[in-house]
């Protein structure tokens, strides 16, 4: 397993939407490991491939405290959303910076498994809105794109600014 270098916003690569993983071989199951081992080093709880520059339809989830609930979703459909949900946050590609977002309370998603099995996930809570932030970016959106022009001006300033004391 290798760390991968996580893309960080506003870099352009983010705002690929990614393909649909067309066979789930050795390849798909190496890049899945990888994904998680970056995501744990990180720390963090969610991990789309889209973050670490590959354009495909991965992404690694563990919101355990234990971290040792693994959750790959490769293909991941939303099929329905219930409720709403106001919750604060974060983003391995945006250091740093946490706000508030609105998601659905429920989801029901579609996707295939590390042996290409297709399941079906009813998830609520904190697993919820994890898999909506992961699917978001697989689509090439960031959280960011859910608060206001003038909060996303102040991020990128502040992420600039970030960039240029640690250069």
């Amino acid at each position: 397993m290798a760390l991968l270098p996580i893309l960080r916003f506003p870099d352009p690569r983010l705002r690929k939407v990614a393909a649909p993983v067309t066979n789930v071989d050795d390849g798909i199951r190496r890049l899945a490991a990888d994904m998680a081992e970056t995501m744990y080093e990180a720390p963090g709880i969610g991990l789309a491939a889209t973050q670490v520059d590959v354009h495909q339809q991965v992404i690694v989830i563990d919101v355990s405290e234990s971290r040792d609930q693994l959750l790959v979703l490769i293909n991941p459909e939303l099929l329905s959303g219930e409720g709403m949900q106001v919750g604060e946050e974060g983003c391995l590609s945006v250091p740093g910076v946490y706000d508030k977002v609105e998601r659905s309370e429920k989801v029901s998603v579609r996707y295939l498994d590390l042996q290409g099995e297709a399941r079906t996930l009813d998830a609520e809570g904190l697993l919820a809105v994890c898999i909506q932030h992961e699917i978001d970016h697989l689509q090439g959106k960031v959280f960011v794109d859910h608060l206001s022009m003038l909060k996303q001006m102040r991020i990128k300033s502040k992420l600039a600014k970030q960039a240029r004391i640690t250069a």
